[in-house]
């Protein structure tokens, strides 16, 4: 996938923008995995006060890898706007008749901008399809929009423009300053709509040592 950064929060409307009205957006295929290492995979990374970044202001994130070879999570709280099913096959260039419904986008991080991906609930399997944690999987593959689209698809499932990566040991030096806190991933706070209290909720999660 493409690595390139949006400079600053306000690069994200802009990026969206020409990801889906001039390119047309790229389903994404993560990067190739490195050593065997489960880290924070599978759980909600959570933006404390202390993040300096403001693109990453009370954000809260699935993480799909972390491993020796770096991290790669995506924002879930960050919705953009609603596209037709048919819509988002017909700028990959694929057939799209018969396909209905939408999906509300949503914006995964500062890397990567055109590479798209659903992050579902594993009660659906296909093509390019990785099974995350607990319940969760990720697809980086088309069949997965006919799927939804013809309702044959996931019973949950999260629609995420570009995506979020950490360098190896980046992350796990930005936790140990403060700026994340890692929980449990609660499906609930993954995919439902309530957006505004998924920091709320997710925070509420965290494990205290007694």
């Amino acid at each position: 996938m493409d690595l390139r950064r949006i400079a600053g929060a306000g690069g994200m409307a802009g990026a969206l923008a020409l990801a889906l009205a001039v390119s047309g957006p790229a389903l994404g295929k993560p990067a190739a995995r490195g050593p065997r290492a489960r880290g924070l995979a599978g759980q909600l990374l959570v933006a404390t006060p202390a993040m300096a970044d403001p693109r990453f202001s009370r954000t809260v994130l699935y993480m799909v890898r972390h491993d020796a070879s770096g991290a790669l999570g995506l924002i879930v709280n960050r919705p953009f706007q609603e596209v037709p099913i048919a819509d988002l096959l017909r700028r990959l260039g694929l057939e799209h008749e018969g396909v209905g419904g939408s999906m509300r986008m949503h914006y995964g991080g500062p890397v990567g901008p055109g590479s798209v991906f659903v992050l579902h609930t594993a009660d659906w399997r296909g093509e390019g399809t990785e099974v995350i944690a607990d319940g969760i999987s990720l697809t980086g593959t088309p069949g997965i929009l006919r799927a939804i689209g013809s309702g044959a698809g996931p019973s949950r499932a999260l629609l995420v423009l570009s995506y979020s990566g950490w360098a190896p040991g980046q992350l796990e030096r930005e936790v140990q300053a403060g700026a994340w806190v890692a929980v449990p991933a609660d499906p609930a706070v993954v995919f439902d709509d309530d957006y505004d209290t998924k920091w709320t909720r997710a925070m509420a999660l965290r494990e205290f040592d007694l």
